[in-house]
């Protein structure tokens, strides 16, 4: 809500990544010097190392998308917790590399001629591997195996492990000592000073297009440092809450009592949150405990007929969820390509909010494209990321971006509707209608797309000294969802400021104060003045 107060086209601090706002600061610039000069160097093993929120992903995604694609192959596996086979796997489709084998012997033999064919026509091979901390003593194993392949001359890749400090303890381990003797290029690290913060705050709020002249003042500024301790993570989070305690005071400029106030409130909700789950959770065991007995004293044999049924179709799944049933998916959803995937998925949305579909002339292949076609058509589109469990929280239909077996590039199924605890998939695959949460995760990217509708025009930037009304719909909708009851001031006040929070409390969402996109969702679905799609057809409000 605080864009249109201070100019903004887009709120500065976000804490998902995003290209347009990265910034390299001496010490993210000293990284990526070391990464380059190991991977120019052939070196074979690379190690960047550091504390979370410190940036070591955003360097290696500005050192893949720097790197000349006509004398470079490059790759990146951002969530490694695999097998070593699903490691292959992960590592051949994103090279690009068609193997349906489920062998290691296989996935590396294809990996091999990949490389050979790739250093034969002068590039060099890359692969980012990032939280390595949590790899398995196996799965390193697997990854000092790769870098054997080679020539008589030279390493044909080059491998980056990005992890935690812990990453540097596990290498000290007498199992891994071999992999550790490979890794010649280090580098920790480590979080910004206080000159860099500063550039930091600058370049993200000029991103942003924030109007000019200085918004945080130096004791601000100060403050935001000692709080942050110079890491990324943390100075987002404690701008965009300063930020959020101005616009509640009517302010422009942040003083350091407001950002001292903004870390302050930050810290208690911190403690509030842990607090309330460390309550919450022993009496809701102990209740659990007691209307599971209470259940099962009374109703033992509709219990065991149920659990052999649900025992039988669990066995089932099992049996669809096997290399058989992937490489089906793989050649249904591989039967056309990623743009008309993505097309038919949304057009499946759309068709939902009675929307027109998109034309098949329209080459349909990446979110911005996407976005336009929302807006075209009245609509919005909310990227989500993570786990099954934000979809059900927002009980929207979606559409998912899955990775497939031996398919190049994405493929898009939408989830329609949710019926006793399986999925109604537009597709059919393999001509089942219904798939089983474990089915979508095993082949979901983890990147998800809902289509919505911004019913009251909530989130759309208006001419100054017109927010009143905006805000009393706002506070409108807070009203009928339960969580105000004070006058339509149309102001956002500490009382609206409250409702906010205790409606995303009881959303099970952060509750920063800030109505964004899934706020809203949520607010529109508790209310009933609004036809929205649902996917669980008996969804909670």
């Amino acid at each position: 809500m605080y864009l249109d107060f201070y100019g903004f086209r887009e709120k500065p601090f976000n804490l998902t990544p995003d290209p347009r706002f990265v910034f390299l600061s001496k010490n993210h610039r000293e990284a990526f010097a070391h990464l380059l000069y190991g991977i120019e160097n052939r070196t074979g093993f690379i190690a960047l190392t550091g504390e979370v929120g410190l940036g070591k992903t955003t360097v290696l995604r500005s050192l893949l998308s720097q790197l000349d694609q006509n004398h470079y192959r490059t790759a990146l596996i951002l969530n490694p917790c695999l097998s070593p086979p699903e490691l292959l796997q992960s590592i051949n489709r994103e090279f690009g590399i068609s193997a349906h084998s489920s062998n290691s012997g296989d996935l590396l033999e294809a990996l091999n001629m990949f490389l050979l064919q790739q250093n034969a026509e002068g590039r060099t091979v890359v692969l980012a591997i990032d939280e390595v901390q949590n790899l398995e003593t196996q799965v390193l194993e697997q990854i000092r195996l790769i870098s054997n392949l080679e020539t008589d001359k030279e390493k044909l890749i080059q491998i980056v492990l990005s992890g935690q400090p812990e990453f540097l303890q596990i290498l000290n381990k007498k199992e891994i000592r071999q992999l550790s003797q490979r890794i010649t290029v280090r580098y920790h690290l480590k979080p910004m000073d206080f000159e860099d913060t500063v550039h930091y705050i600058d370049h993200r709020l000029e991103v942003a297009g924030g109007r000019g002249g200085v918004i945080f003042s130096m004791p601000a500024l100060k403050r935001i440092y000692s709080y942050s301790r110079g890491i990324p993570r943390l100075i987002n989070a404690a701008c965009d809450r300063a930020l959020l305690a101005g616009y509640t005071k009517d302010t422009a400029k942040i003083s350091y009592q407001i950002a001292a106030a903004g870390i302050k409130e930050m810290r208690i909700n911190a403690a509030s949150y842990a607090r309330k789950r460390h309550l919450i959770l022993i009496p809701a065991l102990a209740l659990f405990a007691a209307l599971f007995t209470v259940g099962i004293f009374y109703t033992w044999d509709d219990f065991a007929m149920r659990f052999n049924a649900s025992r039988n179709i669990g066995a089932r799944e099992a049996a669809l969820t096997t290399g058989d049933f992937s490489r089906s998916m793989a050649a249904g959803l591989g039967n056309v390509t990623e743009s008309e995937s993505n097309r038919r998925a949304f057009n499946n949305l759309a068709g939902s909010w009675n929307a027109p579909p998109v034309p098949e002339s329209i080459y349909f292949d990446n979110v911005n494209i996407m976005e336009r076609a929302a807006w075209e058509r009245g609509l919005r589109i909310y990227a989500f990321s993570g786990s099954l469990d934000v979809l059900l929280r927002i009980n929207c239909p979606a559409v998912l971006e899955l990775t497939l077996p031996g398919i190049s590039g994405k493929r898009f199924i939408s989830l329609v509707r949710l019926e006793d605890g399986q999925f109604l998939v537009d597709p059919q695959i393999s001509g089942r209608k219904f798939l089983s949460p474990g089915e979508i995760e095993k082949h979901w990217s983890g990147q998800g797309y809902i289509l919505w509708k911004d019913h009251l025009n909530l989130l759309m930037r208006i001419p100054p000294g017109k927010e009143r009304e905006q805000i009393r719909r706002l506070q409108s909708l807070l009203k009928e969802a339960g969580a105000y009851s004070s006058p339509f001031t149309g102001a956002y006040d500490a009382n609206t400021l409250s409702a906010v929070k205790k409606f995303q409390s009881s959303k099970g969402i952060e509750p920063d104060g800030i109505v964004g996109a899934q706020t809203l969702m949520l607010l529109y679905c508790s209310s009933n003045r609004f036809g929205a799609p649902r996917l669980a057809v008996t969804g909670r409000k």
